[in-house]
């Protein structure tokens, strides 16, 4: 009889529903790749300063990107390497590069990309990918990448009253 009891109560959890353990988390979607790469775009033409434009999902995994004209090759591979970094570490490379000048060298052996010009991306405070700028000058690449960063705040998107 115990047998048939703890059989019917094991019967009984295991039939009960099951309520899922996940986590909803926003992510840039194509369009908003789009616009951030766009954003990037015009602000490198405005600065004349040709650049290679990554932007990424937060995971690191690439969504949208450009080389410009007159673009070092290399810099491709900087500009998706800083988006990935900018985004996995949901914070800006500036920050990491920083770190690293005031001693934190332990960041120089974490394989991420160091340098200058990864911004991560929010709506509503949650990151949601990043974009990556290389091309131009660290001071340069960062104003660019801020500033395609931005591109979706929704007080960027609403008319400017000064």
């Amino acid at each position: 009889m115990k047998l048939a009891i703890g059989a019917g109560i094991l019967a009984t959890i295991f039939c009960l529903p099951v309520r899922a353990q996940t986590i909803s988390k926003l992510a840039l979607d194509q369009a908003g790749a789009q616009t951030v790469l766009q954003a990037a775009r015009e602000m490198a033409q405005r600065r004349n300063a040709p650049s290679a434009i990554a932007v990424v999902d937060p995971a690191g995994d690439l969504l949208a990107f450009q080389r410009m004209d007159r673009v070092r090759p290399a810099s491709a591979d900087l500009a998706i390497g800083k988006a990935k970094t900018a985004a996995r570490l949901e914070r800006p490379t500036a920050e990491i590069e920083d770190n690293i000048d005031h001693g934190r060298t332990a960041f120089v052996t974490a394989n991420i990309m160091a340098l200058r010009g990864g911004a991560p991306i929010r709506v509503n405070g949650e990151v949601v990918g990043a974009v990556g700028v290389a091309g131009s000058s660290k001071e340069t690449d960062t104003d660019i990448a801020n500033a395609a960063a931005a591109a979706l705040s929704p007080d960027r998107q609403s008319p400017q009253h000064h």
